[in-house]
């Protein structure tokens, strides 16, 4: 089935701002008369609905914050009576209470067109058979990515995460040809398939739809080449809708951007101020087609930046560059940033080594310490001491390069950092 809602996807810019002010004013409305929380925050920052009278005026708003949705748990961010919500989502919640969400009737199919959009964009319709390996249950990857794939038509095979050995029979045995999983869950089934000795042929995947964490471009050709498929992102998180928000087409060079449902800046996280177009800054979110809990400027912690140029796919909206880490990631060791991301960007292109890695911070008197421990891929250069020390000192000296700081680098045996269903940890911080 053809899921392309071009009057949508191939809107002229100017017609499209002009939807987006249209919308937003009503959010905002809706907001403040449903939401006390809303009201109560408007009004200390003395903005009144009517003074947003230009998609510029969104500035006037204040942010919206996880702690929000924390203080307010468990349904005092909710716009609508419980009757009216037919979905309740919620975060993993590991610190403290989770961040939960409510989802309408209209929200439940604005969610699945967004999603079989996506499906669409990256190639996949009803002659796909699509094995859904994100956990179920409270987490919105699951059920998000099920609703869509079912509305352009394809067979929805709802594995959940986990039980890799009989994900990958499942692979076998039905045909999958599109895999929905966090990137690293899929690069732990393509470890899984080689120890199985599961020949390339006999697996029928076309495609691979991957969420719920970040990956780059170096762990995307690692995927595209082991797995022998397109391996596109898509971009989303629970406050705001779920997956759904952005993601690729099939040309890949960056997400495409739900603009009639949602409004992207991007700001500088220190200041708060909107950062000039094209360069990174953190992403924060409004939505403006949600009714159970519309939330005005969400700050997300991600750090992208937006792509205003036409993409050869046709479609008009802009696109959200690939996520280059975390705020709330981002580790200050000696003063110097430091990003998992940019740290996997320099293992990924060295021989001999895999792609699981642990950053482990520590401190020593009053100075931070980083030590990078990565898996070797064959356990006999344990063997040559002479061969370690060098592995050590390149990977060190390219990190060094990179980052602008001395990393101890520790290599360890295949297969002793810990594998995942769902978003890897790479940071342990016992500062």
């Amino acid at each position: 089935m053809k899921y392309f809602q071009e009057e949508i996807e191939r809107m002229p810019r100017e017609q499209m701002r002009k939807l987006q002010l249209e919308r937003l004013k009503h959010t905002v409305e809706d907001v403040y008369q449903r939401v006390p929380f809303y009201k109560n925050k408007l009004d200390e920052a003395g903005v009144k609905p009517s003074d947003i009278q230009t998609l510029e005026d969104l500035r006037k708003l204040p942010f919206t914050t996880k702690e929000d949705f924390r203080d307010n748990y468990p349904f005092g961010m909710f716009a609508r009576p419980m009757k009216e919500i037919v979905r309740i989502h919620a975060s993993s919640g590991t610190t403290g209470k989770p961040k939960v969400v409510g989802y309408t009737r209209n929200d439940m199919n604005t969610w699945s067109d967004l999603i079989a959009r996506l499906v669409y964009m990256v190639g996949g319709s009803d002659e796909d058979i699509a094995q859904v390996a994100f956990g179920y249950g409270l987490f919105t990857g699951g059920f998000g990515l099920h609703q869509g794939l079912e509305k352009v038509g394809a067979t929805v095979v709802p594995m959940s995460s986990g039980n890799t050995e009989k994900q990958i029979m499942l692979m076998r045995d039905f045909g999958t040809t599109l895999l929905i999983a966090t990137p690293t869950y899929a690069l732990h089934i393509a470890d899984v398939l080689e120890e199985m000795n599961v020949p390339k042929e006999e697996i029928k995947l076309k495609i691979g739809m991957f969420g719920g964490e970040g990956h780059t471009e170096e762990m995307r050709k690692i995927l595209e080449s082991r797995l022998g498929i397109i391996s596109t992102e898509n971009y989303g998180l629970s406050e705001v809708m779920g997956p759904g928000v952005a993601g690729e087409c099939i040309y890949q060079n960056g997400q495409h951007i739900a603009e009639d449902c949602f409004i992207i800046e991007i700001i500088d996280p220190e200041t708060g101020e909107p950062v000039e177009e094209g360069k990174p800054g953190e992403v924060v979110i409004t939505t403006i087609k949600k009714e159970g809990i519309p939330v005005l400027r969400y700050r997300t912690h991600d750090i992208s930046y937006l792509i205003s140029e036409p993409c050869e796919c046709g479609r008009t909206s802009r696109k959200l560059a690939k996520m280059q880490g975390r705020t709330d990631d981002m580790l200050i060791i000696k003063g110097v940033n430091v990003f998992p991301s940019q740290v996997e960007s320099v293992l990924l292109g060295i021989n001999h080594i895999g792609p699981y890695y642990q950053l482990i911070v520590s401190k020593k008197g009053y100075t931070d310490q980083l030590e990078v421990q990565v898996e070797l891929t064959d356990d006999s250069l344990l063997d040559s001491f002479s061969k370690l020390e060098a592995l050590e000192k390149e990977i060190q000296h390219k990190l060094h390069v990179v980052l602008g700081l001395v990393a101890k680098v520790k290599l360890v045996e295949p297969k002793t950092i810990e594998r995942t269903t769902g978003k890897a940890k790479h940071v342990i911080d016992n500062r």
